[in-house]
């Protein structure tokens, strides 16, 4: 591998990193929901590169492998983040949600007893929390499985 190989193999890989971090890869059809000023474009770009495609908004209809949904305390209670998560099944095709809240630090933080309360209620199970950026983090969230 050359230097422009090795350059460029280098610079892809954080991108690779976003989606792979959170267990999507190329050609996976996300929707994005919550969307405000105040998301983290590095990170959005980051994975829209990964995927090689653009993040679906909440108009798009079309099944989807996940779904990300920005939170933060100031967009509801944990009634209405339930209903937001119910919402975010309406496209999903068996994949998880991920639910991007701020990091404790940050404005808008919203409490983990808040959010497994709401994934509770909404069908799902709260399986991994990861940081996405500096400013959120991510809660991977598992529909459950009925018996």
């Amino acid at each position: 591998m050359n230097q422009t190989e090795s350059a460029q193999s280098a610079q892809e890989s954080p991108d690779e990193g976003v989606a792979a971090k959170l267990g999507l890869s190329s050609g996976d059809l996300v929707q994005e929901l919550g969307y405000d000023s105040d998301v983290d474009y590095d990170f959005r770009d980051a994975l829209e590169d990964a995927l090689g495609e653009e993040l679906l908004t909440e108009e798009d209809q079309e099944p989807v492998d996940a779904v990300i949904l920005w939170w933060r305390s100031d967009d509801g209670d944990v009634t209405e983040l339930t209903d937001a998560l119910v919402d975010s099944q309406r496209s999903l095709d068996g994949g998880p949600v991920w639910l991007l809240t701020p990091r404790n630090s940050q404005p808008g933080h919203v409490n983990q007893a808040d959010i497994t309360e709401a994934a509770g209620t909404a069908g799902f199970n709260p399986t991994t929390t990861a940081g996405v950026s500096q400013d959120w983090q991510a809660t991977r969230l598992e529909t459950r499985t009925k018996r």
